[in-house]
Parts: C-alpha cells; structure tokens; sequence
C-alpha cells in the first residue's frame, strides 16, 4: 500500500531556518509544502506560498482553513519588539493562531515542531550556565519561548499529535531580508572595510573576542528538525542542535579576514548598528561597481542581531549530546560552513 505524501507547514518560510528547511524538504520525495509567510512567496509544484498575517485571527483563519491535508506544522516565525515582555503576545498568538486553525481542519495532523533557542536558558540575559542542557531549569519569565513549549505541553495532552523543540545556538545559512542573519553581516561589514582600505576589526565587547561560543548550521538543522518530527523516539521532546565544535572569535576572525583578503587589526568595540547606519550610499556604489544583484541595503543589513551575538563576552554553548543518543549524529565544521556562506554569497551577486 503506497503511504500518502506527508504535508509540511512551514511558517516563517522566508527566514533562515524556513527557508533553509523548505529547500532540504525539496530534497525529500514524500513531501508537499505549505510556506506561511508576511511576504508570500513564488508557488511551485512542491511549494504553495501563502502570504497572512498571523497577528490576525480572521487573516489566519481564512487564508488557513483550507490546508485540511497538513500532517507537520514547523513554527519558526519570530515577531521582534522593543522589550522582553512584549515579546511574549505575538509570538504565543501566532503559535497559538496557526494550531487552533489547522488542529480544526487538518485531522492528519501528527506533529508539530517548535523552533526556540538559548533565550531558553537564559543566554541573552548574561553569563548562563554552560554547557546548557535540556533539563536544565528555566528562569525567570518572560519569555515567549517557555511560553510557547509550555502551550504546546498543555494542548497536547490527549490528543494523537506529538510536538519536538528545536534549541539551535546562532544560525547560519543563506538569507536575505532577516534581521537575524549573522553570516550576512559579518560578509557586508566585510565588504565595506575593503571598499574604505581597513582591515577587519572583530567590533564586539571585550572579552567576547576570547569566549567559547557555537553556531548551528541551518542545513543541519532542517535535517534534525525533520529527523525530530518523523521519529516516534522523538515525540513530546526537547533537542539541542549544534555543528558539534566550539571556537572563539579570535581563531575564527583572521579565517574569515583571509576569505575577503583582509589584515586583521585588533578588536574595537562599537555598534555596527551605529556605525553603519549612514552606509546605504557607499553600499549602493559596492552593487552597482560589481553589477551584484539589487537588494535594498535593509535586505542585507542585520547589525542589530550582529552587534547582540558580538556583545556575549561569556561561554555560549550548550550540551548536544541527547540528541546524539537518541540517534541524530549529523556534525558540521563551523569554519567550514561559514566559508560555504560567504561563497554562496558571492556565487549569488550579493557580495563581490
């Protein structure tokens, strides 16, 4: 008897982790694919783009109520605001919009993966606990993460779907329009200090130069994420998903320098996000001086999200030993990887 195909939900399907995590589905035969994005997106034999407003409960419903054959929902949109607590309304509404709807109609329904991250632990406050692991206890509210598992926990419960939470570290992959790509903004703030004949200062907070830290490749993590939501093991549990290696960004910047043929000067602390900010014009002489591709300077600009990751002057690292035993033993070098980055980059005329 021929199973039927599987339908993957994608919400947030123009970020990184969605829009990585559509392309390796692509590479599966036994999926279909529903993309849930603010932008929409071009619809393919394998892909329907949808474009909604999740935020709104009447938008979710109507442009969602037809999607009966959806069997996995992947929860990877983000809605960003000014402070820790506002964070919390949209991201569990939209979380909370998506399964109400698609639990109503989708009565294939069989699992929901939740993408969430340190904030967990606590990371983005200060000096965590490391390495983090799982069971590790959560801190004090809010946080639209905990929120968001503890939602799933409860409307779970004597239901036939199960749910799995993703807990990458920062995630590289290709992407544009993201304010949380950081592989971009190191390859544009790059770029830049070519174009001015500086070297390639590292412009996070003392000490953040020497601390251990760990990137999750997004390819991976499209793989652990399916492997999470197609495993009956994996059923109502939490996984952290690193490459598997640890650096510091004083091994790692003079690699990177090397790539775009750079010297390295020592580090300087400053706000890209200030520093940057009045560089739309000498970025739009860049694109039309190498005849790149025309993406708007917001397009590639996430120094906001830089500047975050370049602040942490402790260890960020958590344990990803669970989900090796439980049988995920996919690795990726970080060097490597932010080497495939910057090359995919240039190959697509978004760098020179």
């Amino acid at each position: 008897m021929t199973r039927r195909k599987k339908v993957a939900l994608v919400v947030g399907a123009n970020g990184v982790i969605g829009g990585n995590l559509i392309d390796h589905l692509l590479t599966l035969d036994d999926w279909d694919i529903v993309g849930l994005s603010r932008r929409g997106g071009v619809s393919t034999d394998r892909v329907t783009y949808i474009p909604v407003d999740l935020l709104d409960r009447q938008d979710a419903e109507s442009k969602l109520s037809s999607l009966a054959e959806v069997t996995h929902i992947f929860y990877a949109a983000y809605q960003d605001r000014p402070s820790w607590s506002e964070l919390v309304g949209p991201n569990l509404g939209m979380l909370t919009n998506v399964v109400d709807v698609i639990e109503t109609v989708a009565p294939g329904l069989e699992h929901i993966s939740l993408m969430q991250g340190y904030k967990v632990y606590g990371a983005h406050l200060g000096p965590f606990k490391t390495p983090a692991r799982e069971s590790d206890a959560n801190h004090m509210p809010p946080e639209f993460n905990i929120d968001q598992q503890e939602f799933l926990e409860l409307r779970q419960v004597g239901k036939r779907w199960s749910w799995s939470a993703l807990r990458p570290s920062v995630v590289i992959g290709f992407g544009l329009g993201n304010p949380m790509n950081l592989a971009i903004a190191i390859a544009v703030y790059a770029t830049m200090s070519k174009r001015l004949n500086l070297p390639l200062r590292f412009p996070g907070k003392p000490g953040a130069y020497d601390s251990l830290i760990e990137m999750t490749d997004a390819g991976l993590l499209a793989r652990a994420t399916i492997w999470a939501a197609t495993n009956e093991s994996c059923a109502n549990q939490v996984y952290n998903i690193t490459n598997g290696d640890l650096f510091r960004w004083s091994e790692m910047w003079p690699r990177i320098a090397e790539f775009f043929d750079l010297e390295v000067a020592p580090p300087l602390p400053m706000s890209l996000a200030s520093v940057m900010d009045d560089k739309e014009g000498l970025w739009n002489g860049i694109v039309a001086d190498h005849s790149l591709a025309e993406h708007t300077y917001q397009e590639v600009s996430s120094w906001g999200f830089a500047d975050a990751v370049f602040s942490w002057n402790y260890d960020f690292f958590a344990d990803g030993s669970k989900a090796r035993r439980h049988g995920f033993h996919e690795y990726v070098d970080t060097e490597a990887m932010f080497m495939a980055v910057f090359q995919e980059l240039r190959s697509r005329k978004i760098i020179p």
